[in-house]
């Protein structure tokens, strides 16, 4: 498969960071549970590129709770470019989180969304390279 055009990144603009913009997503989005996650998406309309907030509650462990995050924001910088650009999305981390890494966050995201048409460009993109 050749290399996405866009470098694998993620700028600051690839983040839902103001709490009005994560509000938004809360109220107007829809709800996909997972395991040990939900994930909470919209289309936003006008959308420029997909938008990430991670949110992990019960897990007490500081260390843990940043590995976690390391781990869907490298899935996220990886996917990004097979996500509509008009999704905004929060992964919601719950204590029971046991994915490990950004394959298998794919993967499961790649499950959640499979029916779910909008969230990825094209049908195909669900499962990683």
């Amino acid at each position: 498969m050749t290399p996405p055009a866009t470098p694998l990144t993620l700028p600051k603009a690839g983040l839902l960071r103001k709490p009005a913009e994560y509000r938004q997503v809360y109220e107007q989005g829809k709800r996909l549970r997972g395991d040990g996650f939900t994930l909470i998406y919209r289309l936003a309309p006008g959308g420029e590129r997909p938008r990430l907030r991670i949110s992990v509650h019960g897990v007490a462990s500081a260390v843990r709770r940043h590995r976690i995050k390391r781990i869907i924001r490298e899935f996220f910088r990886l996917q990004q470019h097979r996500i509509t650009p008009a999704v905004e999305m929060i992964f919601a981390v719950r204590s029971n989180f046991r994915l490990d890494s950004p394959r298998e966050i794919a993967e499961a995201v790649g499950r959640l969304v499979a029916n779910r048409p909008g969230f990825y460009r094209d049908a195909g993109a669900a499962g990683t390279d």
